[in-house]
């Protein structure tokens, strides 16, 4: 048990480093130190740097890739997955403000890895995770457009911009609070206001 809590404890650190400085930035020393053990302990639990940036990609992916795409993929209706999934972005960014900035900086640098984490991650290969989530949202966004309670969209730009709405502010976050003068927690006040006023923005945004 002792191990399993010695190698969670290196991840809990590991995790911390790499989310705010990236893999690049991030010095095995530093997350030695975070975890509270020395180099060689470290490294017996997890060989390489290369390792660890794998496990710490593959645990940032999970906190909310699966959620996500279970509510995007779901039969539940427009609104509902309109809202689930900016409660869900703002809430998991709010307590993991680096989360953003990291994946895009690793997606960017290091493209190889995702389908074979995303898959490890989510359960299903990314072309067909993907292939269903438009499918369905776009028959969705048909539907309400044929009922007139929306104008049509491509489910492209719904994608996009139901993402980018949620997630940009975070990942904007430095520049932000100095153009709205504001500390980490007015930031953090403003996200949680916003997590109510997004959905009916973007909605408003839809209907005719």
């Amino acid at each position: 048990m002792a191990d399993r809590d010695t190698e969670e404890r290196i991840l809990d650190a590991a995790h911390a480093v790499f989310l705010q400085r990236g893999t690049a930035g991030a010095r095995m020393q530093e997350v030695a130190d975070e975890a509270g053990v020395n180099k060689a302990l470290l490294h017996y639990y997890f060989r390489s740097k290369d390792q660890l940036a794998q496990a710490v990609f593959r645990r940032a992916l999970g906190e909310l890739l699966p959620q996500a795409m279970e509510i995007l993929r779901s039969e539940a209706e427009i609104e509902s997955k309109v809202r689930g999934i900016v409660e869900l972005e703002v809430e998991i960014l709010r307590r993991n403000p680096f989360l953003p900035g990291y994946l895009l900086g690793e997606l960017t640098h290091h493209p190889e890895r995702v389908h074979e984490i995303f898959e490890s991650v989510v359960g299903m290969k990314l072309g067909r995770l993907g292939h269903e989530v438009r499918s369905t949202i776009a028959g969705q966004l048909e539907a309400e457009a044929e009922a007139g309670r929306m104008r049509e969209l491509p489910v492209e730009d719904f994608l996009m911009n139901l993402v980018s709405l949620a997630i940009f502010p975070f990942a904007a976050r430095p520049l932000l609070q100095l153009m709205l003068d504001v500390d980490e927690d007015g930031f953090d006040a403003l996200m949680g206001a916003r997590k109510e006023r997004l959905p009916e923005f973007f909605l408003n945004a839809l209907r005719p």
